[in-house]
């Protein structure tokens, strides 16, 4: 036996002995009246009365990890109350977090939970951080208006006429309350003809979102965002455009009732060089809602529909419409590493546009490592 392992679980008995205490009656629920009161019943052992967490000199035991410091803005605000409801109702191993956190499902009610998540997020005084309701799931084509903290690798897979692969590996990271800066690059191969195959990066870009609004109370949250794209790519092999260029876009995030919600995205694409590549104005909205299981705190599934819409500015040319059925689903019991699907139909102008089988895969740096969090 894990000998440090075995105190830590130890100390969780007691402090579930101090919660068990207060209960009263047949329904052995916990009778208190107050955030701050369960905080300090059954948290503040591990915790500490300020959120910060206990020093090891007060544990007495050697920690099996880090406690949250719940001081700290950019890790109380990021999760909805979902994911604390799933660790305080279940304990932590339910979003595979370490052992030493029990549950609570027997002791508080659903009230009482609420109460204490509220109280834990008062421990974060500053303004202006968006709360995680806010931070929808991400489309696969719809860029979000949430600043995040992820690795993302996106892949369109040609289902007719030229065979092609076409990838974008993009990095974003957020500083400070409302910024995110983003580097992507594309990796593309296809088959301009029988037996002839080109491959390799393409341009990369380098933009920063800044999220000008957001409220919990309208469920709205709304950023602008800044490109510019570096002509990296070899342009003879269509790898790149061969000039510089900048692209920005509005991005804006709508939750609505039932767990739904709803995504925009509107942008232009400006080139330096015109004659090697048009300007360009797209649109792109996602509608789609949230399933959790496990009585709603459960692996997260999110099926989306997307429209989307561009158009060169050059005189004669016409209006692309796509739609794109599709659904996400978190893999990891942490839910930091999630997965999408879809299926993207040109609807109008179809003539030399095909199907595309799109996807990605989705790692959130910020609730930890790539190989953390599954069990």
């Amino acid at each position: 036996m894990d000998f440090p392992l075995f105190k830590a679980g130890c100390v969780a008995a007691a402090i579930l002995g101090v919660v068990a205490f207060a209960q009263q009656g047949e329904t052995k629920r916990v009778k208190l009246g107050s955030g701050k009161e369960i905080f300090e019943s059954g948290c503040i052992g591990c915790h500490g009365p300020n959120g910060k967490g206990q020093p090891q000199t007060v544990l007495g035991f050697d920690k099996p990890g880090t406690f949250p410091d719940f001081t700290r803005c950019d890790q109380t605000t990021p999760e909805d109350n979902i994911a604390w409801r799933a660790v305080i109702r279940d304990g932590g191993p339910r979003r595979g977090f370490v052992q030493i956190m029990p549950s609570f499902s027997g002791l508080l009610t659903p009230t009482q939970i609420d109460q204490v998540i509220d109280y834990l997020r008062g421990f974060c005084t500053e303004t202006g951080w968006p709360r995680g309701e806010l931070n929808l799931p991400r489309a696969l084509a719809t860029e979000k208006a949430f600043p995040e903290d992820e690795w993302v690798v996106t892949t369109g897979i040609n289902a007719q006429g030229a065979p092609g692969v076409s990838n974008e590996i993009a990095f974003e990271k957020r500083f400070g309350a409302r910024d995110q800066i983003e580097v992507s690059v594309p990796v593309d191969f296809q088959r301009p003809a029988r037996g002839l195959w080109y491959g390799g990066a393409g341009d990369t870009g380098i933009g920063l979102k800044h999220v000008l609004a957001s409220s919990l109370r309208t469920g709205s949250i709304v950023s602008l965002f800044g490109e510019v794209v570096l002509p990296t790519g070899n342009r003879p092999n269509g790898l790149g455009s061969g000039t510089w260029a900048f692209q920005t876009f509005a991005a804006y995030g709508q939750l609505l009732p039932a767990r739904m919600f709803a995504q925009f995205q509107f942008g232009a694409e400006l080139p330096k060089d015109t004659l090697k590549a048009p300007q360009n104005v797209f649109f792109r909205s996602a509608i789609g809602k949230q399933f959790n299981q496990a009585r709603g705190v459960g692996r997260l599934w999110a099926p989306m529909f997307e429209f989307l819409a561009d158009r060169d500015l050059v005189t004669g040319a016409r209006t692309n419409w796509d739609v794109m059925p599709e659904f996400q689903v978190t893999l990891s019991r942490r839910q930091h590493v999630r997965a999408n699907i879809g299926v993207r139909i040109p609807a109008t102008n179809t003539a030399g546009r095909y199907p595309q089988l799109m996807l990605y895969l989705l790692w959130d740096r910020a609730d930890g490592g790539l190989m953390e969090g599954w069990r």
